[in-house]
């Protein structure tokens, strides 16, 4: 049995930050009615990436929607609101991701349903909270990074500013949204009352961002400074980084700069003794290692560190990483394809469980091939009022 067995998740979210939050959910065994507009459905059904497709969906959707089920409603008709309020009265979780104020205008906001259901857990999810002056911009994922200051820690100190390249706000927003709905279903076992879980992708990306903003709170609001060369960490000094060897690169974590020089055979390196100089001479420090490291491969360098414990590592690429058997004993790659003979292939959920296999997720559902069922099985076409 998995753990969040019995539990009835309503997601009305589209794209990332909000549906996978309901994954999550699913991945650990609650049940997902994924709600989708008439004829059009989550947006991202047609968010192709890379021209990849499967039987009519954007793989992105097939990975974000797995272990869900599908009911079309069109809550603006009064026939479509009553099914989805008749719905919610028996669900336990409901999860939103609109603009502040589109629920409440739509009838589903969450005083409304917390009369009809006051055990219901409703998560809601935007760009940068309800209160916000900028409630009303677009809440993606591009943009949050590049206001929450986020973008200006990547890259060095002479590059402009460089955004994670992959949909970092979105996924760090979904797993908070998880981690609040989980908090009140808990709640909710002693008081018998839901609640309302409030989560923003900018409070998100800012709250990954703690240990530097806090450096900077507290150090006289002075700016974060990149180095110039193989910038990591805008607050952690030599010889964090990456470094160029003969035949690719090799990660340096934090340690002893002159211990790093005597492991390299780098008089120079190791030549740098005041450790203060280690981080106000970083980039100078930095280019010393690189002049050391690029002289011999990356294996030679990984066996002679490694036998004195300093933190390195290979700098993999995804061909490299899922050929080793550090990947392979992971079990992280199931096939979700819902057509015979093709495959999508996609990650798992990272949470297990000693001892238990669940099996692989079920396909992400064809938009609405759920209604009907549900419809039966909710009573939803029945006249009686929600």
């Amino acid at each position: 049995m998995k753990p969040l067995e019995g539990i009835l998740v309503l997601d009305f979210c589209q794209y990332l930050a909000g549906p996978s939050a309901a994954l999550r959910l699913a991945d650990l065994g609650a049940r997902i009615i994924k709600v989708e507009r008439p004829g059009s459905g989550d947006g991202s059904r047609r968010l192709i990436l890379e021209g990849c497709t499967s039987d009519g969906d954007g793989l992105n959707f097939h990975t974000i929607n797995r272990n869900k089920q599908s009911i079309e409603l069109n809550t603006k008709s009064p026939e479509g609101l009553t099914m989805a309020k008749k719905l919610i009265a028996q669900a336990d979780v409901l999860i939103e991701s609109f603009r502040p104020g589109v629920m409440d205008k739509l009838g589903l906001g969450y005083n409304e349903v917390h009369a009809l259901n006051p055990r219901l857990v409703y998560a809601s999810i935007s760009g940068y909270g309800a209160a916000s002056p900028w409630a009303a911009k677009p809440g993606q994922d591009l943009l949050v990074q590049s206001l929450s200051g986020l973008a200006w820690l990547n890259g060095n100190a002479d590059q402009p500013p460089m955004p994670f390249a992959l949909s970092l706000a979105d996924s760090y927003t979904g797993v908070h949204a998880a981690e609040g709905i989980l908090a009140c279903l808990v709640r909710r076992e002693i008081t018998n009352e839901g609640g309302h879980v409030e989560v923003s992708l900018l409070a998100s990306v800012l709250d990954l961002q703690f240990e530097v903003i806090t450096t900077y709170l507290n150090d006289g609001n002075k700016a974060p400074e990149r180095s110039e060369f193989n910038n990591a960490h805008a607050y952690l000094a030599a010889p964090y980084g990456i470094y160029e060897t003969s035949d690719g690169y090799i990660a340096l974590a934090m340690g002893s700069v002159v211990e790093l020089g005597q492991i390299i055979g780098s008089d120079q390196v190791a030549s740098h003794t005041d450790e203060s100089e280690w981080f106000t001479n970083r980039d100078a420090i930095k280019r010393d290692i690189q002049a050391a490291l690029e002289t011999d491969t990356t294996a030679n360098w990984l066996s002679k560190l490694e036998k004195h414990d300093f933190w390195c590592s290979d700098v993999y690429t995804w061909e490299k990483l899922v050929a080793s058997d550090a990947f392979k004993a992971l079990d992280f790659i199931q096939d979700v394809s819902r057509v015979a003979g093709q495959q999508v292939l996609t990650t798992r959920c990272p949470i297990s469980f000693a001892g238990e296999d669940f099996g692989a997720s079920k396909p992400a559902p064809r938009l609405g091939e759920d209604t009907e069922a549900i419809i039966d099985e909710f009573h939803l076409n029945d006249t009686k009022e929600a």
